[in-house]
């Protein structure tokens, strides 16, 4: 896309740049002058801001979401893993947690998200969801979502693997923000025909992109999906992180997605700045030496963070007997350690097979080990 012959001017820091994709997108105000070419802006992205309502799920993503709901033993610890595989399915669920919440406390996990609303109600959202798949090309959207939800994930990985790292708690909402935080480029895409290509032209690096995004555009993506995120009713902490993550002076969690943004495209052979990383890295309490352990474990990295979400039906008794079940103790074995009769000991785990669901032991000890309760 070829810059105008007259650019809106840039704003000198973010919250006036944000201010002005606002008024863009919707507001008023601006000189006479410049009210025509913002008009323009603003149809260009409220359009596509709309558009964004019907942004498609992978197939594979909502159907298999479909799939853990329908089950014989909903887990809420696999609903919310379904739904994070997917921006739209995480957009979905937490726009309808919010509208739901009567409180001021915005809901910014999809952990707590799915704990508010009912599976049957993520059922139906997911139902209601429109999908893409590699094999059917959508005319509105092209490979469009196919990229995103790739690098979404990608930098989802690295932005978890950064907060392991350092030990940071609350990876819950990082994962929202991290998976959403391109958002922004999918208004620009609908908006702007000629984006990415004849806006970034010959830049390499997310920050050289950035550049030129705001040169060419007088906005960038990121500012862009703060707006979208608030408009979606997400909350601040969201919406913030988002519109801040390609800012060289970050704190917070827009730090950690600057990282992981660039942790992602350097994972997939895209150019990145090494003193950017570096120095994003050392706001975050992250040396060279850990940055290097990190770099090199990403790429092969495919162990999943262990979510502990479901509240353990079994009592502490319960529990006490499938734990010596699990190392291969025998009725007499767990009845002497515990003090307690054999016979009992064999109700126990009558109960205990009734509560998970399980034919036997074995599948009591996995169903188990599998949600976190051993």
């Amino acid at each position: 896309m070829q810059a105008t012959a007259s650019k809106p001017k840039r704003a000198a820091t973010t919250k006036g740049r944000s201010a002005e994709v606002e008024r863009r997108s919707g507001g008023s105000g601006g000189t006479p002058g410049a009210r025509h070419q913002n008009e323009g802006h603003g149809r260009r992205l409220t359009m596509a801001f709309e558009a964004l309502e019907a942004f498609p799920a992978l197939a594979e993503s909502r159907n298999r979401l479909l799939a853990v709901i329908s089950g014989d033993h909903v887990a809420t610890a696999d609903i919310v893993t379904a739904v994070e595989s997917d921006v739209a399915l995480i957009i979905a669920v937490l726009r309808v947690a919010n509208q739901a919440q009567s409180s001021r406390v915005r809901v910014d996990t999809v952990v707590a998200a799915v704990e508010l609303l009912s599976p049957q109600t993520v059922q139906a959202l997911a139902g209601r969801v429109r999908t893409f798949e590699f094999f059917e090309r959508s005319s509105v959207w092209e490979a469009a979502p196919e990229r995103f939800r790739l690098h979404a994930l990608a930098t989802q990985r690295a932005a978890d693997r950064v907060a392991a790292e350092v030990g940071y708690e609350h990876r819950d909402r990082l994962t929202v923000t991290s998976l959403l935080h391109d958002i922004g480029k999918l208004v620009l895409l609908h908006a702007y025909p000629g984006y990415p290509a004849q806006v970034h032209l010959g830049a390499k690096t997310p920050e050289e992109r950035i550049h030129q995004e705001r040169r060419e555009l007088g906005v960038d993506h990121a500012l862009v999906g703060g707006v979208l995120a608030r408009r979606w009713g997400l909350p601040a902490s969201i919406a913030t992180a988002i519109e801040r993550h390609h800012n060289p002076d970050v704190e917070g969690e827009a730090a950690f997605i600057r990282l992981a943004d660039m942790l992602a495209h350097y994972e997939q052979g895209a150019q990145v700045s090494s003193t950017e990383m570096l120095s994003t890295a050392r706001l975050l309490g992250i040396g060279p030496q850990e940055l290097r352990r990190v770099m090199y474990e990403l790429p092969s990295s495919s162990n999943q963070r262990q979510r502990h979400v479901d509240p353990c039906p079994l009592s502490g008794r319960e529990l006490g007997v499938l734990q010596r079940l699990a190392e291969g103790k025998v009725y007499k074995q767990i009845a002497h350690e515990l003090t307690l009769s054999t016979s009992t000991v064999r109700t126990h785990l009558h109960n205990i097979y009734g509560k998970l669901g399980a034919v036997d032991r074995a599948q009591a000890v996995l169903i188990a080990t599998e949600r976190g309760w051993l």
